[in-house]
């Protein structure tokens, strides 16, 4: 059985966490890159990983890896890959992919030159001249770093982040992946509360409630790496292995939200992802909330002052929340935002602090361990 490497890009920050999952999960030769993860195994672990991880973005078989300091160079190192092995005559196979710190930055140019590569190499393996690209989709994605070309094949397509439950979303959503990495950042067990007061769409929520559950992530959408002719039976085995592993029962995770609008949608939301019994979802005035003698943990991403509110609204309820907050020693604290000036409104250093991105936004999580929420005299 042939070990081929497959690529994780995930979102800046939550490259350890990526691979911890990888490596947890039985995967093999996972090592971390900046903004991506790597592992090794037979094609078959495509399948596996496209279900189950909760905090890459996607799922990349690497193909080939070579300098690329011209366009010459860039074309003979695509031609030289035996796509032939991989797609079929009528298979659609569009590019897409990105230059960073390279010689070779126009990406709309490295796009007309992998493809043309890639034909040249189908020309002469199937003996005909035009592609209709009728077929099933192999999206070619390249990446090009410091004058270093990787190749892949996507097997993914839709990115890992859209699980299917989100149909509809607030402003300013939270990433699922990111709030997976969150409730991971937390050791969140589902044996003691967990509250987030600022939902929204309820993502934090119903991605504790699926990862206490078991549920896999993947188990019911789909994958482009499923229709490819050399793919096997492997993908239905992994997903009735997932959905016997799952197992629904009521946590004690309470989720709630000012706005009415928002916490239907959240329930609407755990719904789909089948998590609704297990959550707790209620209209409440975060900064109103009784925290005081509350055990267990808070994850929340409050409004930056940025797609929501304006800074000093979003300020104000920094200093609310680090009043409300005053006494509940009891409660762990993980709080993501963007503003760089949080604590001074909040009213209290953080334990620990660790970037994370939002999408392109830079934002820090916040931790207070069970410590109580200190504030300067007034």
């Amino acid at each position: 059985m042939n070990t081929e490497t497959f690529c994780v890009p995930c979102l800046l920050g939550t490259e350890g966490l990526t691979a911890d999952e990888l490596r947890y999960g039985g995967f093999a030769g996972v090592r971390a890159e900046n903004g991506r993860v790597y592992f090794e195994g037979p094609l078959s672990q495509a399948a596996r990983a496209n279900i189950r991880l909760r905090c890459g973005e996607r799922v990349l078989l690497r193909l080939a890896s070579f300098r690329a300091l011209s366009f010459d160079d860039l074309f003979e190192g695509v031609k030289a890959v035996r796509w032939q092995d991989y797609l079929p005559a009528d298979a659609a196979f569009p590019v897409a992919g990105y230059c960073v710190a390279s010689q070779l930055h126009s990406v709309p140019d490295c796009q007309r030159i992998v493809k043309k590569a890639v034909a040249e190499r189908m020309k002469s393996a199937y003996g005909i001249s035009w592609f209709e690209e009728t077929g099933v989709k192999y999206q070619i994605r390249f990446a090009l770093m410091n004058d270093q070309a990787e190749l892949y094949l996507d097997t993914t397509g839709v990115p890992l982040y859209k699980r299917g439950y989100r149909l509809a979303a607030q402003q300013a959503p939270l990433r699922e992946t990111l709030a997976a990495s969150l409730v991971k950042l937390a050791r969140y067990r589902g044996r003691e509360e967990l509250i987030d007061p600022f939902c929204g769409s309820g993502t934090i929520a119903i991605e504790a409630a699926m990862a206490c559950c078991h549920i896999a992530p993947g188990v019911r959408r789909p994958f482009d790496g499923e229709a490819w002719q050399f793919a096997d039976g492997r993908w239905d085995q992994e997903r009735q292995e997932a959905l016997a592993e799952e197992k629904i029962e009521k946590l004690p995770i309470s989720a709630s939200d000012l706005s009415a609008e928002a916490v239907e949608l959240a329930r609407q939301n755990a719904r789909r992802a089948g998590v609704e019994s297990c959550v707790s979802f209620r209209r409440a005035d975060a900064l109103g909330l009784p925290y005081t003698g509350r055990r267990g943990t808070l994850i929340c991403n409050p409004p930056y002052g940025r797609r929501l509110l304006d800074q000093n609204q979003a300020r104000r309820i920094y200093d609310g929340l680090g009043r409300a907050l005053q006494g509940a020693d009891s409660l762990k604290k993980y709080i993501l935002t963007a503003d760089e000036d949080f604590e001074e409104c909040f009213g209290a250093k953080a334990d620990k602090r660790r970037k994370l991105y939002n999408g392109m936004i830079k934002c820090q999580l916040y931790m207070y361990f069970r410590r109580p929420v200190s504030r300067e005299a007034e």
